[in-house]
């Protein structure tokens, strides 16, 4: 079970939090203030931080600044400051996500599952991958050889890492886009093929990536 911090000073909007959070199956403990939600975090170890901003004694930005030097637990702020600066100034502060106040309880539920979701895959991909004879360093954004370091860009760095972790699956230029450069990039889906080839050259002589005509790429191929 999923073990959720709610920081909420308004204590009618705790108490609808916790009933409907607790009922969709997560264990919920409750903070009223600053101090009092780093002081638990201290003591607990909890799958996610939901956090208000307008907190008394330390507000929600300096709650998420203080967690985020010691910790990537999933943070989703909620709070009635809806200008895109307040935004901004959460999400430059690593939080996950950025509700507005009045919010939808199932719309909120849905959002805690994703990010639990997206934390979890996280958890569960190793600091280094390996194929044949490559190896990459997925925190240093590094690829190594038996011989050499290679200097990939960061997209070309993800396309890889992408690729070696569906090793032996087909991924389509669409989901290369979709899950990288999210919605960044709207124009046409040749960019992945630019990439690849770029990627292909640095790599060297050895074939690791297959080009599946007509469908996408895929590393591991089939004999």
């Amino acid at each position: 079970m999923s073990k959720i911090l709610i920081v909420e000073d308004d204590l009618s909007i705790q108490a609808l939090l916790h009933d409907f959070i607790q009922e969709a199956g997560y264990s919920v403990v409750l903070a009223a203030d600053g101090v009092e939600a780093l002081a638990k975090y201290s003591e607990q170890s909890f799958d996610l931080i939901l956090l208000d901003i307008m907190l008394p004694k330390i507000d929600g930005f300096g709650v998420c600044e203080v967690i985020r030097q010691k910790s990537d637990v999933p943070i989703i702020m909620l709070t009635a400051l809806d200008d895109e600066g307040n935004q901004l100034k959460g999400l430059d502060l690593q939080a996950d996500d950025y509700i507005t106040k009045p919010f939808s309880m199932p719309v909120l539920l849905r959002k805690i599952a994703a990010v639990l979701r997206r934390s979890s895959k996280q958890n569960d991909i190793p600091q280094t991958m390996s194929y044949k004879d490559l190896t990459l360093d997925l925190e240093g954004y590094k690829v190594y050889t038996k011989e050499e370091s290679i200097d990939l860009t960061p997209r070309e760095f993800e396309i890889l890492r992408e690729l070696m972790i569906h090793k032996g699956r087909i991924l389509t230029r669409q989901n290369l886009l979709q899950t990288l450069w999210k919605y960044e990039f709207f124009g046409e889906e040749r960019i992945v093929d630019t990439h690849i080839k770029n990627l292909r050259k640095k790599l060297g002589a050895a074939d690791y990536i297959e080009t599946i005509r007509g469908v996408g790429y895929r590393i591991d191929k089939e004999d």
